[in-house]
């Protein structure tokens, strides 16, 4: 079994690890809003590009293969760099890392107003794929850091809470991002790529902002100095099976929602409308952001009673969130809050069972995350089996269960790895390609055999992501 390593880095200032630094965590917040907040215009740009450049929906897709491509491509150019000459986050520190990449993001946005001017989409792409790198940078450095901010009991529940502001940002931005894209700077007469050139010179300016203010402010840093080359994060079983676990994840929950829409529409299932199943869509997205505020209390050091009291607010407030925001008429502007409680009235009892589990789970993020990855394995077993309102609200439920799953396992991959957590934080960053591989897989098996038989596809992926809370996380684990 692998001894987990002590933190060695010369010349590093150590933190408290009994102590929670909620000021500096609560900057490291506006990270996780931000990427949210911008990942998602990608989903603004492919109709604004396939309509400004007349393009096929194959070559539209090339935003999203720029963006996330970038991830892998620069989470894999660093693990390399790590290997060879050191890991470059443990020279710099964690602050100077998140600097790098707000700079490289700046520069990538900055791309987009050349790109405008000489209506160049290979120009765009390219904006993206600086964007995707910056973006990387950020998740290498601004995971580990905010498991790093407090007691590592903890880390989960400080993870499950940055990343719900992740969930705040893409919640809100494809509302922002439509208005200011497809409306605000829209221009009659000009060529539809010029309406982003202002709102990415912004993400550009508020980069650069952002960045200069990491620079200056103080905040706790660990692992500054040279550490020794190789790649000491791969002797570590938990590790290996932890990066697989980030792969199966990721490409579980991208398979779900790219064929959501689909999946309801089926006449077996709901035979919705697109723009019908659009309002079930997004109870999948705000579950994340409900489970993931219920994840933070849950798995804090709070005490019970509060939690109690907390978890069973946020819900509530949740609900109506959704309820105010579906029930929204785009035609005329008024609110129908019956047809709200139409919609999101069946969605209670998956909020009270998703309570429940926490309280099985126990404030342990390995049990939990059993749990959860338990519980949608059942939930796609019965959306295969069965058709009706009850597969459409099992798939729908999903976003609750699978909201925890990101933060909790690349806490528990990190748990006590002191100077190799930047580079285990790379190749956990690596391992987003999931979401490029297995939902083509699926796609494939929807083709040969229906769509309901290719969430056989997400259940395995899910099946091993339970593995990995109950064992996966422990094996080779010499603490």
């Amino acid at each position: 079994m692998a001894t987990i390593p002590a933190s060695n880095a010369t010349g590093s200032v150590s933190i408290d690890n009994n102590q929670t630094y909620r000021g500096p965590f609560a900057i490291m917040t506006v990270l996780f809003f931000m990427w949210g907040f911008m990942t998602v215009f990608n989903d603004i740009l492919i109709p604004r590009f396939k309509e400004a450049f007349t393009l096929d929906y194959y070559h539209a897709m090339f935003v999203q293969l720029a963006f996330f491509g970038a991830y892998f491509i620069g989470s894999l150019v660093y693990f390399i760099i790590s290997a060879i000459a050191g890991d470059p986050i443990a020279r710099i520190g964690y602050k100077n890392g998140v600097v790098v990449g707000l700079l490289i993001a700046a520069t990538g946005s900055a791309l987009f107003w050349p790109a405008a001017t000489q209506l160049s989409y290979p120009l765009f792409l390219a904006g993206l794929f600086v964007v995707g790198l910056g973006f990387a940078m950020l998740q290498i450095a601004a995971n580990p850091y905010v498991t790093i901010l407090g007691p590592e009991r903890t880390a989960s529940s400080r993870l499950n809470l940055a990343q719900a502001f992740n969930s705040v940002g893409t919640t809100i931005g494809p509302l922002i991002g439509g208005y200011l894209i497809f409306q605000y700077f829209a221009k009659t007469g000009a060529h539809g790529a010029d309406s982003v050139k202002v709102p990415y010179l912004a993400f550009c300016v508020v980069f650069l902002v952002l960045s200069a203010v990491f620079f200056c402010i103080h905040l706790p840093h660990v692992g500054e100095g040279k550490i020794e080359p190789g790649v000491g994060a791969l002797k570590y079983p938990h590790v290996q099976l932890g990066a697989l676990a980030i792969f199966m994840y990721v490409g579980g929950e991208v398979s779900i929602g790219s064929t959501i829409i689909n999946f309801l529409g089926q006449p077996s299932v709901a035979g919705l409308t697109t723009v019908e199943a659009s309002k079930y869509v997004s109870l999948f997205w705000g579950g994340m952001l409900i489970g993931r505020f219920m994840g933070a209390v849950e798995l804090s050091e709070m005490k019970k009673l509060n939690k109690q009291m907390f978890l069973l607010g946020i819900p509530a407030f949740g609900f109506v969130l959704l309820l105010v925001s579906r029930s929204w008429n785009s035609a005329n502007h008024n609110l129908d809050l019956a047809t709200g409680w139409n919609i999101v009235k069946d969605y209670l009892p998956l909020l009270a069972l998703c309570w429940w589990l926490f309280q099985f789970g126990k404030a342990l993020a390995g049990r939990t995350l059993l749990i959860f990855g338990a519980t949608i394995v059942a939930l796609l077993a019965v959306s295969m089996i069965e058709g009706g309102k009850l597969a459409m609200w099992c798939v729908v439920g999903i976003g609750l269960f699978t909201s925890i799953g990101w933060p909790n396992i690349f806490s528990l991959a990190l748990d006590g790895m002191g100077v190799y957590k930047s580079q285990i934080s790379s190749l956990l960053v690596m391992a987003i390609l999931g979401g490029a591989l297995l939902p083509p897989l699926q796609g494939w098996i929807a083709d040969k055999h229906g769509l309901q038989i290719s969430y056989i596809v997400p259940l395995v992926a899910y099946a091993y992501v339970a593995f990995y809370g109950w064992k996966g996380h422990r094996i080779g684990r010499k603490i």
